[in-house]
């Protein structure tokens, strides 16, 4: 990263962003590559961890069902759940794209860190503090989310959706592709909403967002949230609704505190 200088050009700063680039794309490359080698042992394990029944959030599932005394097919989980494959270069292909989708969601905190070295000169000593915060915070806000998808919201969806007839005549056969099309959706996109706070504090440093606007819409905002978590995992259940719902709900909570008071 170039250190930090007065009266650099417009092609000074391009030029800077260009090694943070590479830099990124290099660790990206390589990482990619380890994965892709490793694959066979993680897709056993991890990625179709959530077929299996005795995957861990399965495990706890069952636990508190039996604990309340509570019989349902759909809390039993005593099925594994298995995949066909009906295209022949899906496999080779997947292989290379959850390679390369796990290499950029375990390197997050080095490409906010890139971020916050490339802005770091443009900042005064009190805003670098805050974003040094923010980066931070967006690390492992995402971590969390992206736990939150793979360990219960993704699960629940797969079960669901897997067991869900429309009609006795038809026989669900869960493909390969779409698996991991809902995986990756799922998993990302909780790690991402998980990142609502920072955004929103980053809008309030702007000044496009304060805490009084945050309050005045919480109501709204709750109501959104509930519909999201209801397309998000497609079930009637108020617990499925409220594993989903809740977290999202207290980062909005979360949100709101973080922003700058008016």
């Amino acid at each position: 990263m170039a250190e930090k200088e007065e009266g650099m050009s417009f092609w000074d700063h391009l030029d800077a962003l260009r090694v943070v680039l590479f830099r990124v794309v290099g660790i990206w490359l390589v990482l990619t590559i380890l994965f892709f080698i490793i694959m066979p042992s993680i897709f056993d394990t991890v990625i179709l961890g959530p077929c299996h029944r005795d995957f861990i959030f399965y495990q706890w599932i069952r636990d508190f069902s039996s604990s309340m005394n509570i019989e349902d097919d759909f809390l039993a989980i005593n099925q594994n759940i298995e995949l066909q494959n009906i295209n022949l270069t899906a496999p080779f292909l997947i292989r290379c794209s959850t390679s390369f989708m796990l290499a950029v969601i375990v390197t997050v905190p080095f490409l906010l860190w890139e971020v916050w070295k490339f802005v770091q000169p443009a900042l005064y000593p009190h805003e670098q503090k805050g974003i040094k915060k923010a980066m931070l915070l967006g690390s492992g806000m995402f971590f969390i989310g992206v736990s939150i998808g793979y360990f219960v919201v993704f699960p629940i969806t797969l079960r669901f959706l897997a067991n869900y007839e429309l009609s006795t005549s038809i026989v669900t056969m869960l493909s390969l592709n779409s698996y991991m099309d809902n995986f990756m959706m799922l998993v990302i996109c909780m790690g991402l909403a998980f990142e609502l706070p920072l955004v929103t504090w980053l809008l309030s440093l702007i000044g496009l967002l304060k805490r009084s606007m945050l309050r005045k819409y919480r109501r709204h905002a709750i109501v959104a949230i509930v519909v999201l978590a209801a397309i998000i995992t497609p079930t009637s259940d108020p617990f499925t609704l409220s594993i989903v719902s809740l977290p999202l709900c207290l980062l909005y909570e979360l949100s709101i505190f973080l922003v700058k008071k008016d």
